[in-house]
């Protein structure tokens, strides 16, 4: 399976679903093999209630709000035709009331408030990412997509990976795994060379309750996908975020290591959990039903990242 790098025709259905960007951030070396330029896509389909990038799961454009940059000017409170904003308030911004005109983002002299996704065309992105391409050929890197969800623009994705791959740019995606098998592999799968795949949970009513969606679709994907791996060379890398007391239990561990390991897989990663997303959630003020909870306000201990990586070893695979 090959890309012939070809241009694609931008069809009308891709116009309509056309993303926002929230950053492109360069030399990254988190984001897979070498040095990388990772584009992050604004929506998700899952609403996970610990997301590490929370500003990423609506499609739609936000105002966010950094308390520690404010001056206190009272700028934005003047300038708010709805007196949607002020620093007085728990949420400085009362989303109920704002209709996004940003006129408090202009006028905000520190730069507390800021514009949350951007619009911006296929060749605006590649041209972006191929200034980056020198430090691609000399590590063996390239360009991750991530999110938020970029699956949910296909034909927008499919095109810049065309674009891209026209250029001889390595290519990553990093997937929920909720989506349509069939477009995918159309649209998407010709074009990547990498795909980081993410499992969470296993047990699928407590999948439904932790990310809102089933992971019957999530699991019967991964399969699909792996025995299209083994035939071809896309490398796929199934992860499992680590979440105190909620995906890091013994008995989701365990039953993740076992699907793994039946299927044949026998590489996987486990992503230790960090604490900073309750300050990217605050700028937003996005809802947390993990505000308060010290566990969550902790680095995850050595230990418990150890304990889980036996219990993939003991199934025979490796965490890489």
């Amino acid at each position: 399976m090959q890309c012939d790098g070809a241009a694609m025709a931008q069809t009308e259905e891709s116009q309509a679903r056309k993303p926002l960007i929230l950053e492109i951030k360069g030399n990254s070396l988190d984001d897979g093999p070498g040095i990388r330029t990772v584009v992050f896509f604004k929506g998700c389909p899952l609403s996970c209630s610990w997301c590490h990038n929370p500003e990423s799961k609506l499609a739609r454009v936000e105002i966010g709000y950094d308390r520690k940059e404010c001056i206190g000017c009272g700028t934005c409170t003047a300038v708010c035709p709805e007196k949607a904003v002020s620093p007085q308030n728990i949420h400085p911004v009362d989303r109920e009331k704002c209709t996004l005109c940003f006129r408090c983002v202009e006028e905000c002299p520190a730069g507390a408030l800021a514009r949350v996704g951007r619009s911006l065309s296929i060749d605006e992105i590649a041209a972006e990412v191929l200034k980056d391409k020198p430090f691609f050929d000399t590590s063996g890197g390239g360009a991750t997509f991530s999110g938020g969800e970029p699956v949910m623009f296909m034909e927008f994705l499919s095109e810049l990976l065309h674009a891209l791959k026209a250029y001889q740019v390595h290519t990553l995606l990093e997937t929920s795994g909720f989506f349509d098998f069939e477009k995918f592999e159309r649209l998407l799968l010709p074009c990547l060379d990498m795909i980081y795949y993410d499992i969470k949970i296993m047990d699928e009513k407590a999948h439904r309750i932790h990310t809102g969606v089933s992971n019957q679709r999530i699991l019967e994907n991964f399969e699909r996908l792996f025995k299209i791996s083994r035939d071809t060379g896309i490398t796929l890398l199934p992860r499992t975020p680590l979440v105190p007391g909620i995906t890091d239990r013994h008995e989701n561990i365990q039953g993740i290591a076992r699907f793994l390991a039946e299927l044949g897989v026998r590489n996987a990663a486990l992503m230790p959990y960090n604490p900073l997303w309750h300050e990217k959630a605050d700028k937003i003020g996005a809802d947390n039903p993990h505000r308060g909870h010290a566990v969550m306000a902790a680095w995850m201990e050595k230990e418990k990242v150890e304990a889980c990586r036996r219990i993939f070893s003991e199934e025979g695979i490796q965490v890489v």
